[in-house]
């Protein structure tokens, strides 16, 4: 309503009617463009998805979450010795950071019901319920498969798809520092203890270091090559990884690669109607002038701060995160389309897609499958992570994209 309320109002002001002709138009291409990026996104979705479920298969999963189960357990005081949320929050957890997200989400709501059964008050969230739920809302993923897909199938492509990996880690692994100290203060949870100080201290050194490095010693041009490097690298790593450990544990790597990747097919196809309705909504805004309105108000707020103002235009993707996935998605893909995948702009649109989750449909989604209506500070702790990953984000981008 808004957008035509603008569009009404430039009509009035210029007299031209060509402005509708264009908002038509625009709403009949988003809609045919969303049918093709789906159509683009099929082959890269099944060739990670296959990969990852041979990952499940050997047992990959499993290997995480005994590595990460004597720091969670920390985080969590009131759940009992070998709790079977446990199991569940790991299985989780682990999925989230290998970009499972058709496993982590039946793990997460098992998770929340195993929690819910040590819940006093059933209708009112726990402290181990929100410190799960706020840690799981953070994001924090090591392969941001459905984001590098993206800049492979918009046209024209990105030159190099993985140059967003370490820059979104970074980003994400921050949001969920925050995450993890907003909380950890309100239940009064003691971060000091040796198991938490060595795991948060020896990741943010690696990164601090690893940042420090690409700062001093190496050119712009040198960081976005090292990225490039690095994450690709790391893909293929992962991938070898994965089959090595598939042929050990003799699993049938033929078929569990098949079966993942009937997982990615039906993904991009079921993607379409979420595509073709959140492209087409945001072609009707861009069109219109609103986004132009919104975007040209931010910049002259952070011009008159002396500030620049380039990271302005891959702002409606952090604000529509919080509140829904598939127009976060949306918005990015219409970034990297109007202004190029390794532009500016779509490099951090699609790194602040990967640096938190959705929010509010996280907090409807595991909430309400327990029955919970008092969700406490669960949600204003979610949305100070998230705000904090905005910002990380922003910088992470300038550092290794910015000219």
């Amino acid at each position: 309503m808004i957008a035509f309320t603008i569009a009404l109002g430039k009509w009035i002001i210029t007299g031209d009617p060509l402005i509708f002709r264009q908002i038509t138009d625009g709403v009949f291409k988003s809609a045919g463009d969303s049918v093709e990026l789906s159509f683009k996104l099929i082959g890269i979705m099944t060739l990670f998805l296959g990969f990852m479920n041979i990952g499940e298969k050997a047992g990959a999963i499993r290997f995480l979450s005994r590595i990460v189960s004597p720091f969670f357990s920390k985080l969590f005081p009131e759940l009992p010795p070998k709790h079977p949320a446990y199991g569940h929050m790991m299985m989780n957890f682990s999925a989230n950071l290998l970009g499972l997200d058709n496993a982590a989400t039946p793990f997460g709501l098992k998770a929340m019901q195993s929690l819910q059964t040590l819940n006093p008050n059933k209708d009112t969230a726990s402290n181990a319920q929100i410190m799960f739920l706020v840690l799981h809302a953070s994001g924090l993923t090591l392969i941001p498969i459905s984001i590098i897909a993206m800049r492979a199938s918009v046209t024209p492509p990105a030159a190099n798809p993985t140059d967003i990996f370490l820059p979104c880690m970074i980003a994400t692994f921050v949001a969920t520092v925050a995450a993890l100290v907003i909380v950890s203060i309100r239940q009064k949870i003691n971060l000091l203890q040796p198991v938490i100080l060595l795991w948060i201290a020896g990741i943010s050194a690696f990164i601090g270091l690893l940042i420090a490095y690409l700062k001093i010693f190496l050119s712009q041009v040198e960081i976005e090559s090292f990225s490039s490097v690095l994450s690709n690298g790391l893909i293929l790593m992962i991938f070898a990884i994965f089959l090595l450990g598939g042929m050990f544990k003799k699993v049938n790597v033929f078929e569990a690669f098949i079966d993942g990747a009937k997982g990615g097919f039906e993904t991009a196809i079921k993607l379409i109607p979420y595509f073709v309705s959140m492209l087409v909504a945001i072609s009707v805004l861009r069109t219109s002038g609103t986004f132009d309105f919104i975007t040209s108000g931010l910049q002259s707020a952070f011009s008159a701060m002396n500030m620049d103002t380039e990271f302005v235009l891959a702002l409606p993707t952090a604000m529509m995160k919080p509140l829904s996935g598939g127009g976060a998605r949306a918005l990015m893909v219409d970034t990297m389309n109007t202004y190029g995948a390794d532009s500016f702009a779509g490099r951090l649109s699609a790194i602040f897609q990967g640096s938190s989750d959705t929010t509010f449909y996280v907090v409807a989604v595991y909430f309400g499958s327990v029955g919970i209506k008092n969700t406490r500070y669960a949600i204003p702790s979610m949305l100070l992570a998230d705000l904090v990953g905005v910002f990380t984000a922003i910088g992470v981008a300038y550092l290794f994209f910015g000219h």
